[in-house]
């Protein structure tokens, strides 16, 4: 499906990697081309009944809070938000055993053959790279000592605080690097996303939102711990995590911030903590999950549920407000996509919406690539310490270019 995608300018592949979970709907979705294309939010509603597939950058909170801006310099240029209506969709179902094709165009069982005909060819060589992060490692430090300041004063009581790595004037083949991460770090809300000369190559193990019917579901993930090779300190790892009361801390924190957002468009008395504290593996990390749910109030838009949520606040922090500000004083890049979202909604008005993290991202006509990591920075937090987080999840990335 892949090899036989890459000719179209868009393109979006979402792969859930067979992870096994009662919220997800498909193993495996894909987007092509484009009907018509929406750049603003309010106008989704009217379009229910088609498939739309688009993303969210970070910098849509600008629209969310007039009080809010952005001053860094934009170096992706992803578009703040961007739907389209594709011309085919592929779905594969959780079991794999039925691919669904429709289009408006192409007869579906043409776009089968096609697809069947499709082999893949052998992947792009992928360069030695070496990405330079945009705050040294010093500097971080002393950022963190000033935001446990903040803290101190009561300015804010947690703050997500980022840092970019990144390569300029190099080429790449995305696909194929993205078949590397996926491999690497299989995750279930990856994705291979092109916009033209953007690409976001993604492997997101977070849920932002997903509604089904009236239900509206989020799924905050605070609390990272390494794997290890050997089974049984593995395990001594997940228990440790378990029990962290730093990590516990900062999961709670952001749970209790997403269910505040979440009572602002549910009925009263709806919102319930169906999970606190679930621990999940993936391939480099153990990660601590809460789930939160509620019910929709009738006649919520869309555009509504994004001005009470957006952005996350596991990339955020508490007070949302606050911590933007601080974000945007102490870090130094733009966020663009990284920590906003991509979301596909189906025709009955349903959708499911990532959290892009653990992901690299890359403008093919300016040769620019980067990606950005960071972490929960609590009054409790050593400097040091978060640093080694933020490697962590780094790692990921770089390693494909060793």
């Amino acid at each position: 499906m892949l090899e036989w995608s890459k000719p179209f300018g868009i393109l979006f592949f979402l792969d859930n990697n067979q992870y096994a979970s009662p919220y997800s709907r498909y193993e495996c979705l894909l987007a092509v081309g484009a009907m018509y294309t929406l750049r603003d939010a309010a106008l989704l509603d009217a379009h229910q009944g088609d498939w739309m597939f688009g993303h969210i950058a970070y910098e849509y909170k600008d629209l969310t809070e007039t009080k809010l801006s952005s001053h860094h310099p934009a170096r992706l240029h992803f578009p703040l938000l961007q739907f389209v209506c594709p011309e085919i969709v592929c779905t594969l179902n959780k079991d794999m055993n039925r691919l669904h094709i429709s289009s408006a165009t192409l007869a579906p069982n043409a776009i089968y053959q096609a697809i069947c005909k499709a082999l893949p060819q052998a992947d792009a060589a992928i360069p030695k790279l070496e990405l330079t992060t945009r705050i040294s490692h010093d500097a971080y430090l002393q950022k963190i000592d000033l935001l446990r300041k903040h803290i101190a004063a009561g300015d804010c009581y947690e703050i997500n605080f980022c840092n970019e790595a990144y390569c300029e004037q190099v080429s790449i083949d995305p696909l194929a690097v993205f078949k590397k991460l996926n491999s690497l770090s299989p995750a279930p809300f990856a994705v291979y996303y092109r916009s033209n000369n953007n690409y976001l190559l993604c492997a997101s193990p977070e849920r932002y939102l997903q509604k089904q019917e009236n239900t509206i579901l989020a799924q905050p993930m605070k609390g990272t711990a390494r794997r290890h090779k050997d089974s049984h300190e593995d395990a001594l790892i997940i228990e440790q995590l378990q029990n962290d009361i730093k990590e516990r801390a900062e999961n709670v924190m952001i749970t209790d911030l997403m269910r505040n957002d979440l009572a602002r468009f549910c009925e009263t008395g709806s919102i319930k903590v169906d999970e606190l504290f679930g621990i999940y593996s993936f391939p480099q990390v153990h990660q601590m999950i809460s789930t939160v749910s509620g019910t929709i109030k009738s006649n919520t838009t869309f555009q509504q549920i994004l001005q009470c949520s957006f952005p996350m606040g596991s990339m955020t922090g508490a007070p949302k407000i606050k911590v933007m500000e601080l974000i945007e004083e102490y870090e130094e890049s733009r966020r663009e996509l990284f920590s906003g979202s991509v979301v596909y909604i189906d025709p009955q008005g349903n959708f499911d919406a990532n959290v892009v993290i653990r992901s690299l991202f890359y403008n093919a006509e300016t040769r620019y690539l980067s990606y950005q990591t960071g972490g929960a920075i609590t009054y409790d937090s050593q400097a040091e310490k978060e640093w080694e987080e933020l490697r962590l999840k780094a790692q990921a990335m770089e390693r494909i270019f060793l």
